[in-house]
């Protein structure tokens, strides 16, 4: 086994007791946290969809202490102010002049729950934090901590009193992914392990920051073929052009497709997917585990869809049945 091999194979070990210890708190939620550490060795920011009590913040929370990062919970409301997240100016009046008091954006890793509570100026502040990984206050910009995250959590139940989030600001997430119910077995033991009063959050610290970077750069030298890239560019065409694949049925309820930003970030996740499943290569399969949640917040479907409970799930499906692997 080459050096470079042997280290990739440290590297992807690392990852599985990494999923060990977060399970030691967390039942019942591995894809979540698949996705997480896909956006966290891609370098890409997931939202979060699912009703309260599917143990988001819990697993959030355990990954930064396994992974050793900094983390912080930003509650979403109505009268959050963009000073309350990224900081403000402050008079000191014992110097006599202004200094600067950072916000809570100044974190590796940002829950930031119920986004749509908050008001368009709020939701701004942070998208522009997570796209330019800095923040200006007053004439000062500070760049942001390394590696930096951005986990957000939409209730998709309560609607009334949000503010949904505009499509080329929800385009900015790597992935959206769908947080389910556990199953009856996992749900019986979380009911266990939450109702014993002694039960203790403790896990060991698994990673430092220095493997986290050498794990992304490990995951960025997976090998995906010229094929599978041209693969990925149909996949993404067939989202704007469906008639064009044979999906006419389809092509009736979409309103808009995927913009390139699902190009890269389909390229990127199949590499980590890849990587996680110990392969330095990229197989078809792997593109098509992860496009649903790459494509699903990027496929915008019009009122007819709605009308006829058409989903952009069932749209990926017939997507991915239609476009075939050129040679």
């Amino acid at each position: 086994m080459s050096e470079t091999a042997q280290i990739r194979q440290e590297l992807q070990e690392k990852i599985s007791q990494v999923n060990q210890e977060v399970r030691k708190v967390v039942v019942g939620q591995d894809y979540m946290v698949n996705r997480l550490m896909i956006g966290l060795f891609t370098n890409g920011h997931i939202l979060l969809e699912g009703v309260p009590g599917l143990a988001k913040t819990l697993t959030v929370n355990t990954l930064s202490k396994v992974l050793d990062l900094d983390f912080k919970r930003i509650q979403f409301t109505p009268d959050l102010l963009p000073a309350d997240l990224i900081g403000t100016m402050i008079y000191n009046q014992k110097e006599g002049e202004f200094e600067v008091k950072k916000g809570p954006i100044f974190s590796n890793l940002i829950l930031a729950d119920e986004i749509n509570r908050s008001p368009a100026k709020v939701q701004s502040a942070l998208l522009e934090s997570m796209q330019e990984k800095q923040v200006t206050i007053g004439e000062t910009t500070f760049p942001l901590d390394k590696p930096f995250l951005v986990l957000a959590t939409q209730n998709p139940v309560e609607q009334e009193g949000t503010y949904p989030l505009p499509e080329a600001q929800v385009d900015r997430f790597m992935l959206k992914v769908y947080v389910n119910y556990p199953q009856r077995e996992e749900e019986l033991e979380v009911m266990r392990r939450m109702s014993n009063l002694s039960f203790e959050e403790n896990v060991e610290k698994l990673l430092a920051k220095e493997e986290i970077f050498s794990i992304r750069n490990a995951v960025n030298e997976v090998n995906i073929s010229e094929s599978l890239e041209k693969y990925i560019i149909e996949i993404v065409f067939a989202t704007r052009f469906p008639g064009e694949y044979g999906m006419k049925e389809e092509a009736e309820y979409i309103q808009f497709g995927a913009s390139p930003r699902a190009s890269i970030n389909l390229h990127r996740a199949a590499k980590a997917i890849a990587f996680f499943e110990g392969r330095d290569y990229v197989l078809p399969e792997d593109i098509k585990e992860i496009a649903y949640d790459v494509l699903n917040h990027r496929i915008m479907l019009n009122y007819e869809a709605e009308a006829d409970g058409i989903t952009s799930k069932h749209i990926i499906e017939k997507l991915l049945q239609h476009v075939s692997i050129s040679k």
